[in-house]
């Protein structure tokens, strides 16, 4: 296989004009037609069918007083309707607000308000969550997916309506927004992500250049739709004029099976995946399928290998986020285990000290990111000026990562910054004790976090779900740390938990570890000596 930078996308230097979602839907429907582009739940359409259905939604968007900037919310799982809207929004030139299924109460208020969206599409099974939500004025109409016939006091509840005729496409412009995609809240509410339409075409074009997608694969995703990974994978087919099959949700006990069925070629995994997949019996079914790699960012640098050698599948880490694109990436013939990936042509990258000066190869620091080419990036924060003046100070994107520049030009993830712990003098990379401790035979998923110390400085805590039928204690934590890590790293407090709290996505919130911090159950390395 060819290195990264070797692979040139077909659609590699469209005129801008094109760059948007309509055109990309429309020329490629004339392109391939009939070829099967999108499976998902019992549907299966092909490029044309696609196509019309876009324009059919946006026809009726229309006909309920959408129009061009308007924006749409959905709260749904995986499904076509979900999909169906996000294009639909697009063809008419309306922003989709695709949310988090899990979003309730004062975030779901704040998305619903935020965002100012006209309609809400919602599953029927979550209609019950505007019972606690008071109806924001600009809210006029909500639309079920299933047939229901219950309805929620202050909001006009209907059916979502059937698609009839096209409509046709709206001349939206490159730089237009096509969805709002809010980022979760830490230390703040949650922020809407203005991603134009040519930041999907670009997520388009370097991901297939950096696995090698071309029309001879099928990808197979069950991220969700509302963060930007899936709804990437799908723009990313669009490109290559491949097939795509979207499952659900994430299942460990079915995900080999569904693999299998989906005839995938390459799937997308998260760090957190990866552990849960591993840590299952070894069984017949996991190595039945036909993928190659997988798209997996924050892969653990102890499984890469591993995960390999049993599974079949190359881990394929990078890095990217919901305001930038795929800046960072490496390739499935050039694993390099713990390391994200190099700067891709199309962007810059530059890593800084807190005064954004910059930083020798070899010393941690923030990463920042820009673009070269046109509207790769999000355009800011949706109505939040100031955040958006302070994340792109300096005509940088700063990504409140630490990361490491080796003079070889490879970059290492260290932590995300508020994840740093100060012990002592030192600071701790959180990431870093993760991944010892994940190397335990016992562990199943472990975070590590600053808890507050006598010393007015941090200690480090860990919570950890060991495997299922394996007895860990913390002082076999500690142990296997003890000569793994540095002393001052060698966490100080364990709590051996069933769960941990996590993101639609399967990441961690360890806001609500920090909120906790030590319980009654929690174990003190201190109070033995």
């Amino acid at each position: 296989m060819q290195s990264t930078i070797d692979r040139i996308a077909p659609l590699r230097g469209l005129p801008m004009k094109e760059c948007t979602i309509p055109a990309l839907l429309t020329r490629q429907a004339e392109l391939y037609g009939d070829k099967t582009l999108l499976k998902i739940g019992n549907a299966a359409l092909t490029y044309a069918e696609v196509r019309d259905l876009a324009a059919a939604t946006a026809g009726v968007l229309q006909a309920n007083g959408i129009r061009r900037g308007d924006t749409v919310a959905t709260l749904s799982e995986n499904r076509l309707e979900l999909i169906q809207t996000i294009l639909g929004c697009a063809w008419v030139g309306a922003v989709a607000v695709p949310l988090n299924a899990a979003l309730q109460g004062t975030q779901l208020r704040h998305a619903l308000e935020n965002s100012n969206s006209k309609i809400l599409v919602i599953e029927s099974d979550l209609l019950a969550r505007l019972q606690s939500v008071s109806a924001p004025s600009h809210l006029e109409q909500v639309w079920t997916l299933d047939s229901t016939d219950a309805g929620v006091a202050g909001y006009d509840v209907r059916p979502f309506p059937a698609p009839a005729g096209t409509v046709p496409a709206c001349p939206v412009a490159p730089g237009d927004t096509a969805a709002l995609l809010y980022t979760s809240g830490t230390t703040g509410v949650s922020k809407g992500v203005c991603c134009p339409h040519a930041q999907f075409y670009w997520w388009g074009i370097t991901v297939t250049e950096q696995l090698g997608i071309t029309e001879e694969d099928t990808l197979f995703t069950v991220l969700p739709l509302f963060h930007t990974n899936a709804l990437n994978a799908f723009v990313q087919t669009l490109v290559a004029g491949a097939t795509i099959v979207v499952g659900r949700r994430f299942s460990a006990s079915r995900f080999w099976s569904q693999l299998n069925d989906s005839g995938a070629t390459v799937t997308y995994l998260l760090g957190a995946m990866i552990n849960i997949l591993w840590s299952r019996e070894s069984e017949p079914v996991e190595r039945r399928h036909t993928v190659r790699c997988a798209l997996s960012p924050a892969t653990p640098a102890a499984l890469a290998e591993p995960f390999f050698d049993r599974f079949g599948i190359r881990l394929v880490d990078g890095f990217g986020s919901t305001e930038t694109n795929s800046v960072l990436t490496s390739a499935p013939d050039l694993p390099r285990p713990g390391y994200i990936g190099q700067v891709q042509p199309d962007f810059e990258a530059v890593v800084v000290d807190e005064h954004d000066s910059p930083v020798a190869d070899g010393t941690p620091g923030e990463l920042l990111l820009r673009s070269r080419v046109p509207y790769a990036f999000a355009t800011g924060y949706y109505g939040m000026h100031d955040k958006t003046t302070e994340a792109w100070r300096n005509l940088w994107f700063h990504t409140g990562d630490r990361v490491v520049r080796e003079p070889d030009g490879w970059f290492r993830f260290v932590d995300r910054m508020k994840d740093v712990i100060r012990r002592r003098g030192e600071n701790i990379s959180s990431f870093e004790v993760e991944q010892v401790i994940g190397s335990h035979p016992a562990v199943e998923t472990v975070a590590a976090y600053p808890v507050p110390s006598e010393m007015a400085e941090d200690e480090v805590m860990v919570s950890i779900v060991p495997k299922t039928g394996v007895v860990l204690s913390p002082r076999d934590v500690v142990d296997h740390c003890s000569s793994r890590l540095a002393k001052f790293a060698v966490p100080r407090f364990v709590d051996i938990v069933e769960t941990l709290p996590t993101t639609e996505n399967g990441k961690i919130r360890k806001v609500l570890l920090r909120e906790r911090g030590r319980t009654t159950t929690t174990w003190d390395r201190d109070a033995l000596n």
